[in-house]
């Protein structure tokens, strides 16, 4: 299962608790099969798998569920505001 980094679930529940309407993260295969987006969400979809760690939650669409299985998330935000998403393989 895809593990979250700290930097992960500040970023997560700040996110959360400053913007109406967001309870989550959403990490979703793009049509072309071959990459992944991150973007807020209201609600998990249907199929979706939900992650919850230490406050913070993420909604998985099921392709890239099994993608990130043995990934962990970290994330960082710079100078300007921009939050950046990269991912690494569990140990």
């Amino acid at each position: 299962m895809l593990a979250l980094t700290e930097n992960v679930t500040e970023i997560v529940n700040k996110l959360t608790d400053e913007v109406p309407g967001i309870s989550a993260l959403r990490i979703a295969t793009e049509p072309d099969g071959e990459s992944l987006s991150v973007s807020p969400a209201e609600a998990a979809a249907p199929d979706d798998v939900v992650l919850e760690q230490d406050g913070a939650t993420i909604y998985v669409d099921q392709p890239a569920s099994e993608f990130l299985a043995d990934k962990i998330l970290d994330g960082g935000v710079d100078e300007e505001g921009n939050i950046q998403f990269a991912l690494g393989q569990q140990a």
